[in-house]
């Protein structure tokens, strides 16, 4: 029963990962500067914020829970201030060809807080957690052992997910002209922006 357990959070882990948005857009672009490893040290930001939020679900800390929620709004608008400044940093930054190699001049630290932070702050995240674990697991889960199994399987699964990512980026990235790569950077500024927007447009909704 817990190997199911596990399997099935893999499946939420990477489920949850995979769809392509802020956290996604801004691992691409960093794959596509500095190298495979920044894009999977940024994505394994994003799966350390997942397990966090697995675990608060998956341990049924209902008081831990309770507090997040109540922060929704102060964690959405910094999240979208976050997102703000990030897609404003992309849109004015001067682009290199890619093949300029530029692999290990970004911090691991910063690379992997800065997404953990922007993951972390994102007050639906939680939200979809409990959901899916109480709907797979039922109480099941509050069982340390089950609860262990699914806030690992969840890790390894969003985990899988970026390492699939960042490999198949940076496969390509040899081929990005500096023009291409300004291109890419303000577009990814863009939508980063509009994100932001977005998730402040959405603050009344999540209270």
């Amino acid at each position: 029963m817990e190997w199911s357990l596990f399997f099935k959070a893999m499946l939420i882990g990477l489920s949850i990962a995979a769809p392509v948005g802020p956290i996604g857009l801004l691992c691409i672009q960093r794959t596509l500067k500095h190298g495979m490893r920044t894009g999977f040290v940024s994505g394994m930001g994003a799966a350390c914020a997942d397990a966090v939020y697995g675990a608060i679900g998956a341990f049924g800390m209902v008081a831990v829970t309770d507090y997040f929620v109540s922060l929704s709004t102060p964690l959405a608008i910094a999240g979208a201030l976050f997102l703000a400044w990030m897609g404003s940093k992309l849109i004015l930054s001067k682009a290199q060809a890619a093949d300029q190699d530029e692999t290990g001049k970004q911090p691991v630290v910063k690379t992997f807080l800065s997404i953990f932070l922007l993951t972390i702050t994102n007050p639906m995240t939680i939200v979809s957690f409990i959901a899916v674990f109480a709907s797979i697991a039922g109480p099941v889960a509050v069982h340390p052992s089950a609860a262990a199994f699914m806030v690992t399987g969840v890790f390894i699964g969003s985990a899988l997910w970026w390492l699939i990512l960042s490999s198949g980026v940076a496969l390509i990235r040899k081929k990005i002209s500096a023009a291409v790569m300004t291109l890419i950077n303000r577009t990814g500024g863009c939508l980063l922006l509009g994100f932001a927007v977005w998730q402040i447009l959405s603050v009344g909704s999540w209270v």
